[in-house]
C-alpha cells in the first residue's frame, strides 16, 4: 500500500514534466525562431539599404552620362552660328545602290518617269541588320535619301565658305538654261549634296532591297530609307511655280531602233544576261525606249545647232563637248554631257550607258530618236563584285 501511495501521483507529475519540457522546448524554439528572424530581417534591411545606394549610385551615374552625352552633343552637333562648318553630326552611308544606271548620263532627272528603271540596295548587314527591313514589304513605294557621290565639285565642300564659290543659282533645263536659285531645283550641286527620291518598292530579301522607278546612278551612298505615307507625304493643293510643269519641252517626238540594233544588242545580251536585272532582250529595248523618250543632253547640246560641234578627245578615246563649263553640269537633277561624235551625215552620236552596254543614238532635228546599234563596255559596273540580278529575285516578283 504504502508502494502504491508513492507512485500514486507519478502520472500527474510525469505529465507535468513533459509539460514543462515542452514549454520549455517551444521557448527555445521561439527565442532561436526570433533570433533567426531578428538575423534575417537585419540582414534584409542591409541588403535593402545596400540595394538603395547601389541605385541611387547607378541614377546619379546615368545623370551623369546624360550630362555627358549633352554636353558632348553640345559640344559637336548644336549648330554655332559664328563657326558652322565645325557642327558636325555621327553618319555614314547604311548602303549601296546597284543600278541599272552605269553612269551619271541617262539617269532620269526625276524618279517614276522610267518605270522599269531598276536598281537593288544592298544594305551593310554590319550596320542594318536584316530585321531591320521587315515590313517595308508591305509598303508600295518608300524614300531614299542619298549622297550625290558624283558631283564634279565635291571638293568645294571642304573649303571654307569665303573660298568654296558656291554658285547661289543654277541652270534650270526648264527653263533654257535660265537660272534659279538652288533651293527651288533639285540640282544635285547643293552646299550638302544630299538627295532626295521616291521609289517602287519591288521586293525585300535579307539585307537587300529591290526598287523600281529609280533616279539613281551605281554605286549610290544611301543614308537612310523611309516608307512613303500618302496621307502625309501627298499634300492635296501643293503649288508649284509655272516652269516646273513644262515637261514638253524635254520630250522627243518618238524612239525607233536601226536594223543593226537588234542584232548587236542579242550579241551584247549573252555576255550582260547573268549580271542583269532584266528578264529578256524586249524588257530591255523597252527600258532603253522609255530613258529616251526624255531628252538626257545638256541644254548647252539640246541649244546647239546641227551643223555647229567642237571637239575634243579625251584619255579614254571618247570624245566629248568642249564648249561647255561648269554650268552646264549644274542643270536642274544634271547628268553628264553625253559622248559626242560628228558623223558625215552631219549628225551627232550620242551615248547612253546602262547594263554595262554602251547605247548609240542620234536625234535629228525634229526630235526623234534612232538608236544605232549597242557595245558591250570592256569593263562591266562592279567588275568582280556581287551583282544581284533577276534570277535572285524572281521568285519574289509576281
Amino acid at each position: 500500500m504504502a508502494i502504491d501511495g508513492q507512485y500514486k501521483h507519478l502520472p500527474t507529475t510525469l505529465a507535468l514534466a513533459l509539460a514543462a519540457v515542452f514549454s520549455a522546448s517551444s521557448a527555445i524554439s521561439i527565442y532561436l525562431w526570433r533570433r533567426k528572424w531578428g538575423y534575417e530581417s537585419s540582414k534584409v534591411k542591409e541588403l535593402q539599404k545596400s540595394l538603395n545606394s547601389a541605385m541611387e549610385k547607378c541614377a546619379a551615374e546615368r545623370q551623369g552620362r546624360i550630362r555627358a552625352q549633352q554636353d558632348l552633343r553640345k559640344a559637336l552637333a548644336e549648330p554655332k552660328l559664328e563657326n558652322l562648318e565645325m557642327t558636325s553630326y555621327p553618319m555614314a552611308p547604311i548602303g549601296v545602290i546597284q543600278s541599272c544606271f552605269s553612269t551619271r548620263n541617262g539617269t532620269p532627272r526625276q524618279p517614276l518617269l522610267v518605270p522599269l528603271a531598276r536598281a537593288c540596295l544592298v544594305f551593310d548587314s554590319a550596320r542594318v541588320p536584316p530585321a531591320s527591313l521587315e515590313g517595308l514589304e508591305e509598303y508600295s513605294h518608300c524614300w531614299i535619301i542619298y549622297v550625290f557621290h558624283l558631283n564634279t565639285d565635291l571638293e568645294k565642300l571642304w573649303k571654307h565658305p569665303s573660298k568654296s564659290k558656291f554658285k547661289a543659282k543654277v541652270r534650270v533645263p526648264r527653263l533654257k538654261g535660265g537660272r534659279m536659285g538652288v533651293f527651288a531645283t533639285r540640282s544635285p550641286h547643293r552646299p550638302c549634296p544630299i538627295g532626295l527620291t521616291v521609289a517602287k518598292v519591288e521586293a525585300v530579301q535579307g539585307n537587300m532591297l529591290l526598287l523600281s522607278g529609280v533616279d539613281l546612278v551605281d554605286g549610290t551612298p544611301v543614308l537612310d530609307v523611309k516608307p512613303y505615307l500618302p496621307y502625309c507625304d501627298s499634300i492635296e493643293g501643293a503649288l508649284v511655280p509655272n516652269w516646273v510643269m513644262v515637261d514638253n519641252m524635254l520630250a522627243v517626238s518618238s524612239v525607233s531602233f536601226s536594223e543593226d540594233f537588234f542584232s548587236s544588242l542579242s550579241d551584247c545580251w549573252k555576255a550582260a544576261e547573268k549580271k542583269s536585272l532584266y528578264t529578256s532582250l524586249d524588257e530591255l529595248k523597252t527600258l532603253v525606249k522609255q530613258i529616251l523618250s526624255w531628252d538626257i543632253r545638256s541644254s548647252s547640246q539640246r541649244n546647239r545647232p546641227h551643223n555647229t560641234f567642237t571637239k575634243i578627245e579625251n584619255g579614254n578615246g571618247s570624245v566629248q563637248d568642249n564648249a561647255s563649263d561648269l554650268d552646264d553640269f549644274q542643270d536642274e537633277e544634271a547628268s553628264d554631257h553625253c559622248s559626242e561624235l560628228a558623223q558625215p551625215s552631219g549628225y551627232i552620236i550620242y551615248h547612253l550607258t546602262i547594263e554595262g552596254m554602251d547605247f548609240a543614238y542620234r536625234i535629228d532635228e525634229n526630235g526623234n530618236v534612232i538608236v544605232e546599234k549597242v557595245t558591250l563596255l570592256s569593263e562591266i559596273p562592279g567588275g568582280s563584285q556581287k551583282r544581284c540580278n533577276y534570277s535572285m529575285w524572281k521568285n519574289k516578283l509576281h
